[in-house]
């Protein structure tokens, strides 16, 4: 992609609106619109957004990131996906296959490097189900559990990944039906 052409972008923040990291939809547009973003629309209020804006994604993340620790105060890691990657998640929808009849919640869990090619990680079938690895996804339906709560075992499935990527890896999940609303 030349730097000179606009192109629409998933922005996707991670570990915001928890504790101190609080930040108003409205004001994170308005960030993103400063940091030379438009077309700005913000999905949810766990810091999504669909952005027109041009550039590499390196430059984008870190003009994003830098416009975001100036506004709010303190550092977001940012996760990118291009028009075209959103799209063929959607299009390649591993959920289709599940029962539409049981009490799930689908998730996307995105990073920002590829993941190793040589991880694998075992499925609960009907509690943690890990439906496919891509390079930079993970597609994880939780089923309800007897204490109410979903997704109450998905960091011990997902232990493996993380003791192979060590520190430093960022990655941010999502309900799937925030992706789905994206576009």
């Amino acid at each position: 992609m030349s730097q000179g052409s606009s192109s629409v972008w998933g922005v996707f923040l991670r570990g915001i609106n928890l504790g101190n990291r609080r930040m108003k939809m409205a004001e994170l547009k308005t960030c993103l619109e400063a940091a030379g973003c438009s077309e700005v629309k913000t999905v949810a209020a766990s810091g999504n957004a669909r952005v027109v804006t041009q550039g590499q994604p390196e430059a984008i993340k870190a003009r994003v990131e830098k416009a975001i620790a100036g506004q709010f105060g303190f550092e977001v890691g940012v996760i990118l996906r291009a028009k075209d990657e959103l799209q063929a998640m959607l299009d390649d929808n591993p959920f289709g296959s599940l029962d539409r009849k049981a009490d799930l919640t689908r998730h996307v869990l995105m990073f920002d490097q590829d993941l190793p090619a040589d991880i694998a990680l075992e499925s609960r079938p009907g509690d943690t189900e890990i439906l496919r690895m891509d390079p930079r996804e993970v597609y994880i339906a939780a089923y309800k559990q007897p204490n109410g709560r979903y997704t109450e075992h998905v960091e011990e499935v997902l232990k493996p990944l993380y003791a192979k990527l060590g520190k430093g890896n960022l990655d941010t999940m999502r309900n799937w039906n925030t992706i789905e609303k994206m576009l």
